[in-house]
């Protein structure tokens, strides 16, 4: 049965703080930091090894192939193949070094909305209103730097008025009184990572809520595999960690509906402690983008490559599980495990 995260509130420096509902923010900051000390915040190290075996190269085709798929869904201009090709091309160093990311961060970071049982899928969006989202993630295993292939990735989001789908607590959509959005699904999903590391999703571009610059949550299991029915149900983590998008693009959105009807009061990057505790760190989770047309409403691809050491474990918590909604063949299998 579902159950609801009792909140707690997040005080730092004796104001609130940035923060998921639900965290010893100030705590959480500490241990985190710790664990990133020391480690590699990037994908630099990388870069001879993922130019030479091809990584590089067809991470770019792919980015190309993907932008020029929806501009002819869209039934746009068709662009031309060999001046987006060069034009990528010519700017693959610093996309690369601005796509690496952090190493994996400790269990803590998960927060309040992560939800086991979601669907494998690509298309996680439902119908939810917004600006279109194609997103690219890739991991690369930072000890071996070659793409950490065959791993089941969770991703989960808040919709355009910074809502999650399938957790109710008092900071989210209607509160407690919203019990039915315990049974929906919407961005979220999972997907298996392919032979360069990479898993992409069909969603929206988040919104946001209080406490929070607008992000999107991934988390990579090491030794997951799907039930009967199709969902992932893995306590078990190898990365947690979130996405980020450019400050510039997130005011545009902001602007345009649904987006401009979210009453949430607005974090900016610069106010976030967990995003600034990456960047101070070496890392860079802020996504790299494409607009599919002229306009935001058009859509964007979004890429974002991630360094992480996939022998690493931490549990996770999950605020609720779907058993519910799951087939007795599932419940089954799960009983068997155990």
């Amino acid at each position: 049965m579902m159950h609801i995260l009792t909140l707690l509130s997040c005080v730092l420096a004796g104001r609130l703080a940035a923060c998921h509902p639900g965290e010893e923010h100030a705590a959480e900051l500490r241990a985190r930091g710790e664990f990133l000390q020391g480690h590699v915040g990037n994908l630099d190290h990388c870069a001879q090894e993922l130019e030479s075996s091809g990584v590089d190269r067809r991470d770019i085709q792919r980015r190309l192939f993907m932008t020029n798929r929806l501009r002819r869904k869209r039934r746009l201009e068709d662009e031309q193949d060999s001046e987006s090709w060069h034009a990528l091309h010519a700017s693959r160093e610093s996309l690369f070094r601005s796509t690496a990311s952090c190493v994996l961060a400790p269990e803590e970071m998960v927060g309040p909305y992560y939800v086991a049982g979601e669907s494998v899928r690509s298309d996680i969006t439902e119908s939810q209103p917004g600006i279109p989202v194609e997103v690219d993630v890739q991991f690369i295993d930072a000890t071996t730097c070659r793409p950490v292939v065959g791993k089941y990735v969770d991703l989960w989001q808040a919709n355009a008025t910074g809502v999650y789908g399938g957790v109710v607590n008092p900071e989210n959509g209607n509160g407690l009184a919203d019990q039915k959005n315990l049974k929906n699904t919407f961005l979220r999903g999972v997907q298996k990572t392919d032979d360069d590391g990479v898993v992409k999703f069909s969603t929206v571009f988040p919104g946001h809520y209080k406490g929070r610059t607008i992000h999107i949550h991934v988390m990579l299991h090491p030794n997951a595999k799907p039930y009967p029915d199709g969902t992932i149900i893995d306590h078990t983590a190898a990365y947690v960690g979130q996405m980020y998008f450019d400050q510039k693009l997130i005011n545009s959105i902001e602007r345009l509906a649904p987006y401009s009807q979210n009453r949430n009061p607005l974090t900016l990057n610069s106010q976030d402690l967990l995003l600034q505790q990456d960047l101070s760190l070496g890392g860079h989770p802020i996504v790299q983008y494409k607009m599919i047309g002229n306009r935001l409403e058009d859509g964007i691809v979004a890429w974002l490559r991630y360094g992480i050491n996939p022998a690493k474990r931490s549990r996770v918590s999950p605020v609720a599980t779907r058993e519910g909604f799951l087939s007795r063949e599932t419940l089954e299998v799960q009983k068997s495990e155990m």
